[in-house]
């Protein structure tokens, strides 16, 4: 199987899991004065958001998630990426007992950073997609790409943002962060070492940040 074959299932599979947290839990959620509308906001965003990768991953996949791999790595993959439930699962069990909840202009703002993020994150990678489909031997430097290297992962990371600040807590950032350390930034170097090849990557390269606009 392919890697991809584990992030789609496991990507379609967090809808379902929120849906089980809020039927386990229906009795404490109505049992509550306050409704933690948290939860149901964070299901439209995560939720819409796994069905959404699915529908990217057959429309314009990414190669990189196309390499096949053993099914012990597939299952390190799955359950790696189980640590982004565990943002929902401390919404519906430690907010509600604790009488903390969200303003609406907090949860305004993490809905406004899954919005830019999914832009961000789709549109970039719709146009790599199509530059590398049609002319694969050009260096990818204009659109979306002309003044970040990696557009792609910056709206991953307000996505994700969006999704964890929900919940209030700490664990969910520590489980990103963990993702950024090992995953992402390896990948941002590896990709950059890959661009190389171009005579006119360097002049690219000084013009753009890796990751973050005017901070790296």
């Amino acid at each position: 199987m392919k890697q991809k074959h584990y992030i789609d299932s496991h990507k379609g599979a967090t809808f379902l899991y929120i849906l089980f947290l809020i039927f386990i839990f229906n009795d404490r959620l109505i049992s509550e004065s306050a409704n933690n509308i948290s939860i149901y906001i964070y299901l439209a965003l995560h939720g819409t958001y796994g069905i959404l990768w699915i529908l990217k991953s057959k429309i314009f996949p990414d190669k990189q998630w196309e390499l096949k791999c053993s099914i012990w790595y597939g299952l390190l993959i799955w359950f790696g990426l189980s640590l982004y439930w565990i943002a929902p699962y401390i919404i519906i069990t430690y907010n509600i007992p604790n009488g903390i909840y969200p303003s609406n202009w907090y949860i305004a703002m993490c809905i406004s950073m899954y919005i830019f993020g999914v832009f961000l994150h789709f549109t970039s990678d719709m146009q790599k997609f199509i530059q590398l489909k049609y002319h694969s031997n050009n260096l990818i430097k204009d659109g979306m790409f002309s003044k970040i290297r990696n557009i792609n992962y910056l709206g991953e990371l307000l996505i994700y943002l969006g999704f964890s600040l929900l919940a209030m807590h700490w664990a969910p950032i520590i489980a990103l962060i963990s993702f950024i350390i090992i995953i992402w930034i390896p990948n941002m170097i590896k990709k950059d070492k890959s661009l190389s090849k171009y005579e006119n990557f360097e002049d690219y390269k000084k013009r753009t940040n890796i990751f973050f606009p005017f901070i790296w």
